[in-house]
């Protein structure tokens, strides 16, 4: 019996906002706190109909409520038709802002740059990021993020080669810790 994928999604969201308006989460990260984060996805080079699939890890720590710096390592492994796959792997700093909408939802904005490498190259990376934080508890989020990673050999040629890249979507979840005060809210 073929299931309906919609229908499946709605419900699935409709599941995440009785858990969120039964358990209502009373704190978000405070100036001082750390985050990690383990997420997975999909990516699509420009120009390819390759099938990619995508792994992060995140560091980050607040410098506010709102501005995180943080260090993301990722591998990106592609499946390419009628050739050999390809694995590529990016480190990059990120800065990001996080809007506090409500003590559940977070969105956020940011930038990244980096290396990106495998066994034969290396090159830069650098591009936009948003996503949105889901506060399941305290401490505990799913995230789901968007971000753009833009790859040059140097920063001359970064003008003229906007067009390749990545586009990386990816779900995960993160944990919260550390910092001053108190992580309730009044």
């Amino acid at each position: 019996m073929k299931r309906n994928f919609g229908f499946s999604l709605i419900a699935a969201y409709a599941g995440l906002f009785l858990l969120l308006a039964v358990n209502p989460v009373s704190a978000l990260p405070l100036a001082g706190d750390s985050e990690i984060q383990i997420s997975g996805g999909a990516s699509h080079s420009q120009g390819s109909d390759t099938g990619n699939f995508n792994a992060d890890l995140n560091y980050g720590y607040y410098l506010t409520p709102g501005w995180e710096l943080g260090f993301r390592q990722a591998v990106n492994y592609n499946f390419i038709n009628h050739a050999p796959d390809a694995w590529q792997a990016t480190t990059t700093p990120f800065l990001h802002y996080n809007f506090r909408v409500t003590n559940v939802l977070v969105p956020y904005l940011g930038i990244s740059g980096g290396v990106v490498w495998n066994d034969r190259d290396v090159t830069g990376t650098m591009g936009p990021a948003a996503g949105l934080k889901l506060f399941v508890s305290d401490q505990t989020f799913v995230n789901i993020g968007y971000r753009y990673e833009w790859f040059f050999k140097s920063f001359e040629a970064a003008r003229d080669n906007r067009t390749h890249g990545n586009h990386v979507a990816n779900i995960g979840l993160g944990f919260v810790w550390g910092g001053s005060g108190d992580r309730k809210t009044p």
